[in-house]
């Protein structure tokens, strides 16, 4: 028996996930929306037996084991750490802040027999599987240099809300860059020690005529990251480019590359005149994230399929997955970064606790 699932969100990953998590046999038993309407909607649409605007109403289902939370950034932490003191399994995006990415850490720390991970499904894409694999194999010789690029359309939604502002976790570095911080540390098995970035927002307002609102969030990200052992990483996001759907990640090293274009995967050996492609797509005309989650979520179901309590998961098939202490790392990256942007000077990476005690829990969870 898989576990019952509860979702919270209503925005267009969930609309992809529950299919997904349907599909492999996960009873997706309730679902949280800001509002009563937007959940009951949902519900609606998705065959989702339960809907609510009360986070606890999905949290104390009887029938929820497992959580996945795609709310905006600032409602993350709360959900999080609340369920995991329940005693549930927890699939989380990327928190608004380096405290609530801390409080998360502490969390998990104190309930290590729960699942909990951060839902970066491009772990997960075959394309970077097999990236990693021939990384490791020596395709590439000695690695030297990661560049990546993401172009694409507008990421603010139709009318004001969380994805505005940058405090809330808005914009292209927290959104996306977060997913790129995370993959690239995982593909390389390494970290970033310094950093040097900038962020501009091109497009300052937004909103229907006469609700004109003011944008705080970037939707151009440049930055550089240098990586213990000296790899230098080089990533560009621009969501400036309606139209263009452009999702490249490139690994060189002393004696070959790997490019990983879409969900497609290419390399040349030195000695090679042409590259070869060592993975296409199978025809899928889906992206890199929704290919991703799609191979997540069957990795899901492997890692709670065996098991008798439906509370209870084994670790191999999820053991790819980011984990807290990983999210963690990429929110500390991403500070780094917009430090940077305002010193323009390079600024060092330092993971660290703070502002948290053993007894944070404790307090959180009685209130």
């Amino acid at each position: 028996m898989l576990p019952g699932v509860g979702v919270f969100g209503t925005g267009q990953t969930v609309r992809v996930l529950v299919p997904l998590l349907q599909k492999e046999g996960f009873p997706v038993q309730a679902v949280w929306g800001r509002t009563q309407e937007e959940a009951e909607s949902l519900a609606s649409e998705l065959d989702i037996p339960f809907s609510t605007n009360k986070t606890d109403d999905v949290l104390l289902h009887p029938e929820v084991h497992l959580v996945c939370i795609l709310t905006p950034p600032p409602h993350t932490r709360q959900i999080a750490v609340k369920a995991l003191g329940i005693g549930k399994n927890v699939i989380s995006e990327q928190a608004a802040t380096l405290t609530d990415a801390c409080k998360m850490v502490t969390a998990a720390r104190y309930y290590p027999q729960l699942m909990s991970i951060m839902g970066n499904s491009l772990r997960f894409l075959p394309a970077f599987v097999q990236m990693k694999r021939l990384l490791g194999e020596g395709y590439c010789g000695n690695l030297q240099v990661c560049e990546a690029r993401v172009y694409g359309g507008s990421l603010l939604s139709q009318s004001y809300g969380w994805a505005w502002e940058e405090l809330m976790g808005g914009g292209g570095l927290h959104t996306v860059g977060s997913c790129i911080i995370d993959l690239l540390s995982h593909l390389t098995g390494r970290r970033a020690v310094r950093v040097h970035g900038m962020l501009r927002t091109f497009v300052h307002q937004g909103g229907p005529a006469g609700g004109i609102r003011s944008v705080t969030a970037d939707d151009y990200a440049c930055f550089q990251l240098l990586m213990n052992g000296g790899v230098v990483c080089s990533v560009t996001l621009n969501f400036n480019l309606p139209g263009t759907d452009v999702h490249e990640i490139m690994l060189v090293g002393s004696s070959g590359r790997l490019v990983a274009r879409g969900t497609e995967l290419y390399g040349q050996r030195a000695s090679m005149q042409v590259e070869e492609r060592l993975l296409s797509d199978g025809g899928e005309a889906v992206g890199p994230s929704v290919r991703g989650l799609n191979s997540m979520v069957t990795q899901l179901r492997l890692s709670f399929q065996t098991q008798e309590d439906r509370r209870s998961w084994v670790r191999h098939p999820v053991s790819m997955a980011a984990s807290f202490e990983d999210g963690l790392y990429v929110q500390t990256v991403v500070d780094a970064i917009k430090r940077s942007n305002r010193t323009g000077e390079w600024e060092s990476v330092e993971v660290k606790i703070q502002d948290v005690d053993s007894n944070h829990n404790h307090r959180t969870l009685s209130n």
